[in-house]
């Protein structure tokens, strides 16, 4: 009795091989504890045979998962995450590329393959402009072993005028800034970057490796290819008024009580922050946040469980390991051992088990 992540496979790598087909440089992303939900040591078994195919290093978020990562795969492996000065150097193999954000970190990873990455639009991390003339002291150092770099662009383009931010323009900057200092830029990781504008810059620049990292469009790009499903535990008959769970509630109608794998310990029920309301565009977006928030306070709350194609709503808030649904009179209820599909975020989700059908 599980929460359970269904995979139809051959569909799965059909979608893959499509984002391989518009983007034959791509360095695979995997990461996350869970690994996008289908777990770290199967999406680098998938990731090995992307291999095969040409695809020669693949990137984890942290360090912490390339020491998982390492034992699954056996090609360059590239850590996302910048190494801060001060913290524990994994002793990883040398296939194991870090990133340095600054000088500093790239000083203090002398001896070990670096990717430097530099800051961007993004403001989260990376080289400054300004560090560059250190950056090219830096790099005389035998003890450096420069990888290439890296630049994280946003997901909205706003700003920059009349069509968005330019994301050509700003990379095209850094890669002049630097050549401009007699640093060449061999290989740059790129992320968020269409095909067409990753072509742009190959052309402007013939000597450069334009590689995308790509993770979520590779993995869960095709969420029909994906079904979350929970196992029905108990199916009780109940009577307006009766009342059950840890509250002690009353139920609102005739129907039955089905128990259900997947709580919150699963990551169901729980949603993603929203700042409201300048994080919903539009008048339907905000009404349907208000009801949807407006019913919650009723403890009538819509869940992500669905039962002969009708979404069921929770009885009340799930528990850790299970959630308890209603399933109205009238409608012929889930038996003991069935599977409910349910709409969640494979990242955001833990599941039970994941099964490559």
């Amino acid at each position: 009795m599980s929460l359970t992540l269904h995979v139809a496979t051959d569909r799965w790598r059909a979608h893959q091989d499509g984002v391989l087909a518009r983007h034959p440089d791509l360095v695979p992303v995997v990461k996350g504890v869970n690994g996008y939900g289908l777990g770290l040591p199967d999406l680098m078994e998938a990731a090995s045979e992307l291999a095969a195919r040409g695809v020669d290093i693949t990137a984890v978020g942290t360090a912490a998962e390339a020491e998982v990562a390492k034992n699954h795969y056996s090609g360059r492996l590239l850590v996302l995450m910048p190494y801060l000065p001060g913290e524990e150097v994994h002793d990883l193999p040398d296939r194991v590329i870090r990133t340095a954000a600054g000088v500093e970190a790239l000083e203090a990873l002398a001896g070990r393959r670096v990717v430097v990455d530099l800051m961007t639009a993004m403001r989260r991390f990376g080289l400054d402009k300004s560090e560059i003339p250190k950056l090219a002291e830096a790099l005389e150092s035998d003890q450096v072993r420069l990888e290439g770099f890296s630049v994280h662009m946003p997901l909205n383009r706003v700003g920059g005028g009349r069509g968005g931010r330019d994301f050509v323009r700003e990379v095209s900057d850094w890669i002049d800034a630097l050549v401009a200092a007699a640093i060449p830029v061999r290989t740059l990781y790129v992320s968020h970057l269409s095909p067409e504008e990753i072509s742009t810059l190959a052309k402007r620049y013939p000597g450069t490796a334009v590689r995308p990292r790509i993770g979520t469009e590779l993995w869960l790009g095709d969420r029909k290819a994906l079904q979350a499903r929970g196992t029905v535990h108990s199916v009780q008959k109940v009577s307006k008024g009766d009342r059950f769970g840890y509250r002690q509630n009353k139920v609102r109608g005739d129907g039955y009580l089905v128990v259900a794998s997947g709580g919150t310990a699963h990551g169901v029920g729980l949603e993603n922050p929203k700042n409201f309301p300048r994080g919903l565009g539009g008048l339907a977006p905000r009404a349907k946040y208000v009801a949807r928030n407006g019913l919650a306070l009723l403890n009538r709350t819509m869940s992500p469980f669905a039962w002969q194609g009708k979404t069921l709503w929770f009885a009340e808030p799930p528990h850790m390991q299970v959630s308890v649904l209603f399933v109205p009179a009238g409608v012929t209820p889930p038996a003991v051992g069935d599977e409910l599909a349910l709409e969640v975020s494979p990242v955001m989700t833990h599941f039970d088990r994941v099964v490559f059908d």
